[in-house]
């Protein structure tokens, strides 16, 4: 007899972020005080548009000289830089890093929240970047991509998960099951 089983889809995540991933200082790749310190910031809205305030919004980046930081663990310990951070969303939906600005053309950045199957990806490029994915695109695409600098030096990256504005995911090999 032959096994007539399929594979499932991953179990959905979420909403359990709160309770169990987020943990004390995780938004902070850096001191705020560093120098040269910036906050990456922005909300994660639904298809109709709405905030979404149980989600989690991971982040890795190069550093300030666009290296990829190759440190044993993910969090930022002893003042060593690791290039990862996680934050989950507040009760209108917005998250915040303090970190510096990569030397790299963009920040990667993952969302897990409730309803969806797997984690998403995407990039946050900086304003004015380019490399030859984003050259790619159609320009209103483009535009979910780059990261918007505010007049304090921040940079406001808003994650749209569906509808016309939908945010650019991507897929990597390995994730796509």
């Amino acid at each position: 007899m032959t096994d007539q089983r399929t594979p499932t889809p991953g179990q959905t995540i979420g909403p359990f972020f709160h309770f169990a991933l987020a943990f004390d200082r995780g938004h902070e790749l850096v001191a705020p005080t560093t120098s040269g310190a910036v906050r990456f910031h922005g909300s994660l809205y639904d298809g109709a548009g709405q905030p979404i305030p149980d989600a989690l919004i991971e982040i890795r980046q190069a550093d300030a000289a666009g290296n990829v930081p190759a440190v044993e663990g993910s969090r930022q310990r002893d003042g060593v830089f690791t290039g990862w951070g996680r934050c989950a969303t507040d009760p209108v939906g917005r998250y915040s890093f303090t970190t510096i600005e990569p030397g790299s053309p963009f920040i990667a950045v993952a969302v897990f929240a409730r309803g969806l199957m797997n984690r998403l990806f995407t990039r946050a490029y900086l304003p004015g970047a380019a490399d030859s994915f984003l050259d790619a695109l159609p320009s209103e695409r483009r535009a979910t991509l780059v990261a918007l600098r505010e007049p304090n030096g921040d940079l406001l990256f808003d994650i749209r998960l569906q509808g016309g504005a939908e945010t650019v995911f991507v897929t990597y090999p390995r994730h796509s099951e």
